[in-house]
């Protein structure tokens, strides 16, 4: 076997109930396998192995009390992946579905994913299954510093910097820092996505929604297309689905769904400025259900379903599609309808939502398609901002976070673009992503030598 096939091989006999890890490996190896003949000095370092190995993995116990006096016990997570280029840095997900192997997917994807970013960050991610969907603020807070109490003990400003993800919005960053803060008596920039009271930064809610945007444009722009009067598709109801709202409408484009996980609603009229404003009253604020827009909009609602399963099911038409909920969303089936009903790009706010049946689809069918690595890496690198902020003890205005966001999105798609031609690839965001992230970590293990 090749030695990529032989990495392959012994993470799945290594950990063979991870799934989502095997598919996140297995979707970067067989895109890198170019790099085995160009860069020899990769294989002779054991390169590819050490990448896909975390330097370290941590599950603990988290007890904490609920309303009613019963102790509840979760299992908390951090997988401190990968180093080289800069501190851990990866958002914290507390769901139901999280255990380690989504962990360790998150965590693997996240190292080439800040690569590209051009800012100095290694790759980590961490969580809980724990689900904070009906539970009160005190019950979150409870959680939160009972979670707190052992994560401390692990991260720093220069050695792990966890933020947000699903599950981790502002309310529980609060509690988690002003937890990490009481216990370690410092104030420092050792969690990102913090309030703008307490050092967070301007952009950092909007900026995944945001980057997820301008990756789309920039790639729009390579067949002399844009937003304007196109027809978007938009999944997921949370941060980075409402920003994106908020973008594609300030470039023209019509948004015309969202989902939770209860349901899907479908608004032809379009999503303007001010429905906008009420998800991000509704789903930030009250924490309602999005059905909840049906019913005040008119809009068309689907109990049960994801935004992709909508669109196969009744034959929607759509021109771009920003898949911003969970992993594996889009399958095969719903790759196919979105290409039948006339969907020119993809590109994931989420990470990795799409399988690899539909991701093949996108490519065989010569769809814009822009990985999470790359789309949807404004988020973490708004984050690298905020730590930047946080080290001068200094505040950036929004137009100047925005431009820098704005920048560091074209740089990683023309990162991206041209290292995908150099390799023979032209136009094959994934390849690029993956070869342009891989080659930067890689060439720091190098310089380390055996660490």
């Amino acid at each position: 076997m090749s030695v990529i096939k032989d990495v392959i091989a012994k993470v799945k006999q290594t950990d063979p109930n991870q799934p989502e890890f095997h598919q996140a490996v297995e979707e970067v190896m067989e895109t890198l396998e170019p790099t085995v003949k160009k860069h020899p000095e990769y294989v002779k370092a054991n390169i590819y192995e050490r990448l896909v190995e975390p330097e370290r993995a941590m599950q603990f116990r988290v007890p904490w009390v609920d309303d009613k006096g019963n102790v509840i016990v979760n299992r908390g997570f951090r997988v401190q992946f990968n180093n080289a280029i800069g501190p851990f840095k990866g958002g914290l997900r507390f769901h139901p579905s999280v255990n380690l192997g989504i962990i360790k997917f998150l965590g693997f994807e996240q190292i080439l994913k800040n690569a590209l970013t051009t800012l100095p960050m290694g790759g980590g991610k961490g969580g809980s299954d724990f689900d904070p969907k009906g539970k009160s603020d005190g019950e979150v807070m409870r959680f939160c510093q009972a979670f707190m109490r052992e994560l401390f003990r692990h991260i720093g400003a220069d050695v792990d910097v966890p933020a947000g993800d699903i599950g981790v919005g502002g309310r529980e960053i609060g509690y988690l820092y002003g937890y990490y803060k009481k216990i370690r008596n410092e104030h420092t920039g050792v969690l990102t996505g913090k309030g703008m009271s307490y050092g967070g930064s301007l952009i950092r809610p909007e900026a995944t929604g945001y980057g997820t945007t301008y990756f789309a444009a920039e790639m729009l722009a390579t067949r002399k297309l844009d937003f304007k009067g196109k027809t978007v598709a938009i999944s997921g109801a949370g941060n980075v689905a409402q920003y994106a709202v908020e973008k594609v409408t300030q470039l023209g484009g019509k948004v015309i769904s969202l989902c939770d996980s209860s349901a899907t609603i479908i608004d032809e009229s379009g999503i303007d400025n001010k429905k906008c404003n009420y998800v991000l009253e509704l789903k930030n604020v009250r924490r309602g259900r999005i059905s909840e827009y049906a019913d005040k909009y008119k809009a068309t609602c689907f109990e049960g379903k994801n935004v992709w399963d909508v669109i196969r099911e009744q034959g929607i038409k759509v021109d771009i599609a920003l898949p911003c909920a969970t992993q594996n969303e889009i399958n095969g089936k719903n790759a196919a309808a979105l290409v039948k009903n006339g969907c020119i790009c993809v590109a994931e706010g989420a990470n990795m939502p799409s399988t690899p049946e539909a991701i093949n689809i996108f490519q065989d069918k010569k769809i814009l398609y822009g990985p999470g690595k790359a789309a949807n890496a404004g988020g973490v690198a708004t984050s690298g901002l905020e730590m930047s902020q946080n080290s001068m003890r200094y505040l950036w205005t929004s137009e100047e976070v925005d431009n820098r966001l704005l920048i560091i999105m074209k740089s990683i798609h023309k990162n991206c673009y041209d290292t995908a031609e150099a390799y023979g690839k032209k136009g094959d965001y994934v390849t690029g992503a993956n070869i342009a992230g891989f080659t930067k970590v890689a060439d720091a293990m190098l310089a380390y030598g055996v660490v």
